[in-house]
């Protein structure tokens, strides 16, 4: 009898573990793989242990995330630009899908995490230190094509930048080159660690990436020194986010949160 009764506290005891893991929330985040890299990831596991709500990341980019929100297949997105920038990333995605143009809900809200700063990055092996906005644009623009013209050596420029629906290409792209058009001969790629690559093999490479996912991902670049450009990290969810997204929001706005925001 009491090895019976062992045994069912036992098997009580195992129900009630898969009960508690099935209790878990889950909440499937889409967009910025600079959210993925800076945030979401590095604070995962605390995030479970502190709200119980685990979640999982799909790395799509800004353009994408907002997108699958819209269309009803995550109830919130990921960004890494401001609400503006992030529904114009999205419809660059529909256009380029070769899909209508979509209808915004007037009751987006935008939850800002922290702030992200964007750097520009060259071969390792690239003298140039330093550049200003207006050499970074004709740079990318494709009307500086080699390096010597900006004070580096003579070498052909190889512009590499990422995808249609990338908030750090918009958020580039208006700061810096004032929404003038990329070089007709840039690489775009799909992917930040893609775009470290690609500057890493190219000896005239340029590239800009987030600050933060460049420290942890470095390749065979470097740094440029130019002046800040930066843009917010956020959530995005169409009206008040439901009640495992507001603990996500809520761990990451709160002191033990914002200790695995990586720099």
């Amino acid at each position: 009898m009491k090895q019976f009764s062992k045994c069912l506290v036992l098997v009580f005891a195992a129900l009630m573990l898969v009960v508690g893991n099935s209790m878990a929330a889950d909440v499937n985040l889409w967009g910025s793989t600079t959210c993925q890299k800076r945030f979401l990831e590095p604070g995962a596991k605390a995030l479970e242990a502190a709200t119980g709500v685990s979640t999982k990341v799909f790395g799509v980019g800004t353009g994408k995330g907002l997108v699958a929100l819209l269309e009803g297949k995550t109830n919130v997105a990921i960004t890494s630009n401001n609400l503006e920038g992030s529904v114009n990333s999205a419809q660059k995605v529909l256009k380029k899908d070769g899909k209508p143009a979509a209808q915004i809900p007037d009751d987006l809200q935008f939850h800002k995490i922290t702030e992200d700063i964007i750097v520009p990055i060259v071969n390792k092996d690239n003298p140039v230190t330093s550049l200003n906005w207006a050499q970074l644009a004709d740079l990318n623009t494709g009307k500086v094509t080699n390096w010597k013209e900006v004070g580096g050596p003579d070498l052909a420029v190889q512009v590499v930048t990422s995808h249609a629906g990338s908030s750090t290409k918009a958020v580039f792209q208006k700061q810096v080159m004032k929404k003038a058009d990329y070089a007709a001969s840039a690489i775009q790629v799909k992917s930040t660690r893609l775009e470290i690559n690609e500057v890493s093999k190219a000896p005239g490479g340029v590239g800009a990436v987030s600050a933060g996912f460049f420290s942890l991902n470095p390749g065979r670049c470097k740094v440029v020194k130019t002046d800040t450009i930066s843009r917010p990290l956020a959530l995005i969810t169409i009206g008040d986010p439901a009640p495992e997204v507001q603990k996500v929001i809520d761990f990451y706005r709160s002191a033990e949160g914002q200790k695995y925001i990586l720099d």
